[in-house]
This record gives C-alpha cells, structure tokens and sequence, in this order.
C-alpha cells in the first residue's frame, strides 16, 4: 500500500496532509524521541497534530511544519501531542510484586539505618507508576512509611511530555482510574477527593527528560522501571537505551521492563533474568 493511500483521502480531512508531511514528522520524532512512526501511523499523527495547526490558525500541515522550524515552543507542543502515555495503576503488577519480595526489605532496612535509597521510574507517564511503586513498597502502615520516607529516599519519575508531568505531579485521578488500586491501599493512600496523599507525593521528584538526551543524574539506582517504551524504538535505540540505563543501576540493582520488551544481546550479558521481564544486574 502507498503512503498516499496509507494517508487517506485529503477530503475527509480539515487540513492538507501530504505524505511528505507525514514523512517530515516521522523524521522529527524520531531523531528528537527515537520514536517510529512509519506509514501505517499517518491517521493517528494527522489527528494528534491537527489541533496544533488549528490552534496556530493555518490551513495545512506544510505549512505548520515551517513553523516548528523557527518556533521551539510549538515544536515541543507537537513533541508532547505525538507521545503515548498509556498506563495504569498496578499494571504489570508482578514487577511490583518482585520488587516487594527481593528488594524492598533490604532497602528498607538500609533506609532505617540512616542509607541512601534512590529510584527510578522512567516514562513514568501520569504517575501511576510511581505511585504504585510507592503503594506496594510501604503498604497501609502510613505510620512506618512515615519514617522510612523521612530518610534519605527518593523516587526520581521521569518524561518527556510537560503535560503528563503536571497530572502526576497533582495527584488526583478518576474513580475509574484508581479502581485497579487495592482497596486497603486506596483507603491508605488516596481521599475523598481523589486525590493521592501529600506523603506520596512530596517522595516523588517529577522530572522532565528526554531518554534519548542528556541524564542530568550522577549517581546510581538501586531499581529503574523503564517499562513499555521502548516498543516504540528500533533495535540500535533500544540497545543504546538499555546501554545507559546498566550503567546508572548498582550492581545488585533490579531492571523491570515491559511484558513485550527484550534486552538486547550485549546488555543481557551483564544482567541476570530472575522474573517475568524482571532482570538483575550481576556485572558491572
């Protein structure tokens, strides 16, 4: 099938949409994100750019392309418009599971005595994520997680949209939203308004960083989640990634991915598989 046809009819459409449109888009997203986005995406990125060219009051795609070229604002919009941020609090919660059995009671045991602790949730999306990691680590005893949190813990949650940044950072969620989190646990740690307790929170450093860019962190992690992005890159990005991500774990550390997601090669040599795309690392 051609691009043109993979496009769709122009007349169905508010704006002009040419493959070439499409082709610039694909090559934009993919040297700035990493992301692919071949042919058979072209719908779904004219619907996600559509309303930006709406909002910038132009007629074409063409013609928001040469915007983008000169206003970084715009671009960084379209950057946002064009991420998929699907998650869910618990999802994959075998990772979680992990975590809880093999790592945690030593983690908290080196928080009690006055160690260092530190987190990372990558694309962490809305922050399901790390606020499901922080549910299932402390459990319903806000008393004790009162006191492991007010040692030297931090949870860094990580992404390149600004726009999810800002839900998670707020905390507040729809019922349907927060029906996956258990019910002993959502009488814990989620009010009346739907809101995520302050205590969560303030543990977690929302963050804005783009995988592929430079890491502003220096020290290591003792677990990095880095779970179901990385379907959206193509082999060298994703062995360049996973590069990066062993070298900023401790040895000892653990790596979840997603469900669908493998380590590549070279990386899987330095890590030891002990779960369900859950991987520890044994080599420096």
């Amino acid at each position: 099938m051609s691009a043109a046809a993979l496009a769709g009819p122009s007349s169905r459409r508010e704006f002009d949409f040419a493959p070439a449109d499409h082709q610039a888009i694909s090559r934009i997203v993919y040297e700035t994100l990493g992301i692919l986005l071949p042919d058979g995406k072209a719908q779904l990125v004219y619907g996600r750019v559509a309303p930006r060219v709406r909002a910038c009051g132009l007629n074409s795609v063409a013609a928001y392309l040469k915007v983008i070229e000169d206003d970084e604002e715009e671009r960084s919009r379209m950057l946002d418009a064009l991420t998929t941020n699907h998650t869910s609090f618990f999802r994959e919660s075998h990772h979680f599971d992990d975590f809880v059995e093999r790592m945690w009671p030593t983690l908290a045991q080196r928080l009690s005595g006055g160690g260092r602790v530190r987190l990372w949730s990558a694309a962490c999306s809305s922050g399901e994520e790390p606020y499901t990691w922080l549910m299932a680590a402390l459990g319903a005893e806000k008393a004790t997680a009162q006191r492991l949190l007010k040692g030297d813990f931090r949870l860094l949650a990580t992404d390149v949209s600004p726009s999810v940044l800002d839900t998670a950072r707020a905390g507040q969620y729809s019922a349907d939203t927060l029906r996956t989190v258990p019910a002993r646990l959502r009488a814990t740690w989620v009010s009346d308004r739907l809101v995520i307790d302050p205590l969560l929170r303030d543990a977690v450093s929302f963050r804005p960083l783009n995988l592929l860019g430079p890491w502003p962190m220096k020290g290591r992690f003792d677990a990095i989640c880095c779970r179901n992005v990385m379907i959206y890159f193509d082999e060298p990005t994703k062995a360049k990634l996973q590069s990066r991500l062993a070298d900023h774990l401790e040895t000892g550390g653990m790596l979840y991915i997603g469900h669908s997601e493998r380590l590549s090669p070279d990386v899987a040599k330095r890590f030891e598989c002990v779960g369900r795309t859950a991987y520890l690392k044994v080599r420096a």
